[in-house]
């Protein structure tokens, strides 16, 4: 063999051995209220099998929805389910519920230590009819304690977001004024204020203007070293955000059979009032083969080993009862019409 034909051969393995080197390359895009602890999953996932590869884009649940109906990535992800209008869109799709969250409300005004608010002083911050740190209506629900004269700003999302369909939830429940001015929905007209694209957005503008407040997922308060106030949940207790009662808003849900469901202001004295499941979007029917088979797999791991990731990361697990329905359902899943065993 020739020295240039044994050149040729070598190169030629080396190509072969580098293309199937390649990762499987599985995309996903949607909410950012979950993607500390994606973040976190896809990195894990990585090491337990190198060959496959999740990439993640956090643009809100309004994106996500949006690319999974066109079918431009492997999977969604969004914190509100998707409505019968979206739904009919994209037919064949599944709500995964991954972990539960906190949209919690965050502030930055360091005179004041610890805040507390009712649902309709909430309500009256973000309708715009409160500008004022020492208004009557946050030293009610606060006695005792020195507010400044100090302006305040309420800071929102500019995106179509889940954590808004959230926030918007609770408040169009809780306050009649609210539903008829606002609305509830991933994205709505602000009567003022500032706005911010992502979690990561509002946080940094909470962060960075004096007197704002706003609201953003758990995670992204407690990263930012940002305070919590304390929210006055349906059995009229003040309950301040955590895993803990956040799972406490979840203990009496009785989820339907497509798991969309909505537990904001849910009952229970240690329930904290804005809290959610948040979801990952996948198609019953996987048309590729390979990426379907992997999809499915690692979907399995989440429901099971990724929990172990969530309360370190402050999203509450599911509960055990969840996983087990979420099993059956991964066991409906096809890949080009074909049944494959959950986590095979």
């Amino acid at each position: 063999m020739s020295k240039t034909l044994t050149a040729a051969v070598a190169l030629s393995l080396v190509a072969s051995a580098a293309l199937a080197a390649d990762p499987l390359l599985i995309t996903g895009a949607g909410a950012t209220f979950p993607a500390p602890l994606y973040t976190k999953w896809f990195s894990e996932y990585n090491k337990l099998k190198p060959g496959v590869q999740i990439n993640y884009q956090s643009i809100g649940s309004g994106g996500g929805i949006k690319q999974i109906t066109e079918k431009t990535v492997s999977f969604g992800a969004t914190d509100a389910p998707m409505n019968e209008e979206e739904l009919a869109k994209a037919p064949g799709v599944l709500h995964l519920p991954t972990v539960l969250g906190a949209v919690v409300v965050t502030y930055n005004e360091p005179s004041i230590t610890s805040l507390k608010l009712s649902s309709d002083t909430l309500a009256g911050i973000f309708l715009g009819k409160i500008s004022k740190w020492n208004d009557p209506a946050i030293a009610k629900d606060n006695p005792g304690v020195k507010l400044p004269d100090t302006n305040l700003t309420n800071v929102h999302r500019s995106d179509g977001s889940g954590t808004t369909g959230v926030f918007t939830d609770y408040l169009a429940k809780v306050s009649p004024e609210f539903k008829a001015a606002v609305g509830q929905g991933k994205a709505v007209k602000w009567p003022g204020g500032l706005g911010g694209k992502g979690n990561e957005g509002v946080t940094g503008l909470v962060k960075q203007t004096p007197g704002a407040i706003g609201y953003v997922e758990l995670a992204y308060a407690n990263q930012n070293k940002l305070p919590l106030v304390a929210l006055k949940n349906a059995d009229g207790h003040f309950v301040t955000p955590s895993t803990e009662t956040t799972s406490a808003a979840a203990a009496k849900a009785e989820l339907p059979p497509d798991y969309r469901i909505s537990i904001t202001n849910a009952p229970g004295k240690d329930a904290y009032p804005i809290a959610a499941f948040t979801y990952l979007l996948v198609y019953t029917d996987q048309t590729d083969e390979a990426k379907g088979k992997e999809l499915i797999s690692f979907l399995h791991w989440a429901f099971h080993e990724g929990q172990a990731f969530a309360q370190p990361l402050d999203y509450a697990p599911l509960p055990a009862a969840v996983v087990a329905r979420l099993d059956k359902t991964l066991a409906t899943i096809t890949v080009q019409g074909k049944k494959l065993a959950a986590g095979k």
